[in-house]
């Protein structure tokens, strides 16, 4: 889920909850940012081996004046990452 805060430096939260924060990664590239989860996991049971896949996608783009060396993020302890910019910007970001 992607929120869009009224903070001019705070371009997006996503919700990662359930996720390592070793399987979140974070891109800054062409003018959009994306967040992908991806968690797999493998299990032995009593009828053979089981497999289980999740992922989450999200991409944004950045608002005008903004550039990619100006974007930041971070994972919180509540598993949600912030993706702000260093500057305050006009425009709030709508998903894609």
């Amino acid at each position: 889920m992607l929120s869009f805060p009224h903070d001019h430096k705070l371009l997006a939260l996503v919700d990662v909850n359930g996720f390592d924060p070793r399987e979140v990664t974070v891109t800054v590239k062409g003018r959009k940012v994306k967040v992908l989860a991806e968690h797999e996991e493998e299990r032995t049971t009593a009828r053979g081996k089981e497999y289980s896949y999740r992922n989450i996608t999200r991409e944004i783009s950045l608002p005008p004046g903004v550039s990619e060396g100006e974007v930041t993020y971070s994972l919180g302890p509540n598993s949600v990452v912030k993706i702000e910019t260093t500057h305050k910007c006009c425009l709030c970001l709508r998903s894609r």
